[in-house]
């Protein structure tokens, strides 16, 4: 999942996106809250990765995956900070740099043991030092929060090396949701709820044709004549895609 933000007669609203790697749904909501989060993903119990948004903070551990892309860029800053904040930054981006050769290897071989018992080694690496930047020590007083955050947080760090189909980083949902920031910046966002709407399950609609090699013209085309002639059912292959159902 991610987020971004979007336009209401010139308020301030945000586009939510949530994406598989054949299906594509987006909705905007009021806020970047909890609570629209919760309302998202209520039935749904898959595992979300995300950028440590803390609207996705209600989700328990196992069903999380903690975007490490993003996780680098932070420890980047911190090893550009004082000598406290450069000791954790650099060691922790040693431990990121060695995650993803990890993986890079994995995409190569499929070798799901490997890649586990790699993990297993960074994970013994990385929880002394989180522990020790977690401390009360004035010296640690930059790195206290994120080190605590992660502490509370440190299974899902690593869910990907468990689940299959589970990537180490949120770079899909950002790849995903580009065109509707594209869009939003080119049209200024809606200037009605019902607009909003609308440009939602139409931006649903494209990012699952797109993700599955399907052209939008000819889904939305089809959807067109069942309508026009009363059939319920979608055109075969987005029948099962939550996108499909919101634009029917």
């Amino acid at each position: 999942m991610d987020e971004t933000g979007w336009r209401l007669k010139g308020a301030q609203r945000t586009l939510w996106g949530m994406f598989t790697d054949r299906h594509g749904v987006l909705a905007v909501a009021g806020r970047r809250h909890e609570d629209h989060a919760r309302e998202l993903l209520i039935s749904n119990r898959a595992i979300i990765t995300s950028d440590r948004w803390w609207a996705y903070n209600h989700l328990p551990v196992h069903r999380q995956q903690i975007c490490c892309s993003r996780l680098q860029r932070d420890f980047h800053a911190q090893a550009e900070g004082l000598e406290a904040e450069q000791q954790f930054g650099q060691a922790a981006l040693k431990i990121c740099d060695a995650l993803f050769c990890a993986w890079d290897a994995f995409q190569r071989t499929d070798d799901r043991v490997e890649l586990q018992r790699q993990v297993r080694r960074l994970q013994r690496q990385l929880k002394p030092i989180l522990r020790t930047h977690a401390e009360k020590a004035p010296r640690y007083k930059r790195t206290r929060g994120l080190a605590k955050n992660l502490l509370k947080i440190r299974p899902a760090l690593w869910t990907f090396a468990k689940v299959q189909g589970v990537t180490p980083t949120n770079n899909h949902a950002e790849r995903s949701l580009r065109g509707s920031v594209i869009y939003r910046k080119l049209s200024l966002g809606s200037q009605s709820e019902d607009g909003e709407t609308l440009i939602a399950r139409l931006l649903s609609a494209h990012t699952t044709c797109r993700l599955q090699a399907r052209s939008l013209f000819d889904y939305l085309a089809d959807t067109n004549s069942h309508h026009a002639r009363g059939t319920s059912h979608s055109p075969p292959g987005l029948s099962s895609a939550p996108a499909a159902r919101a634009t029917n």
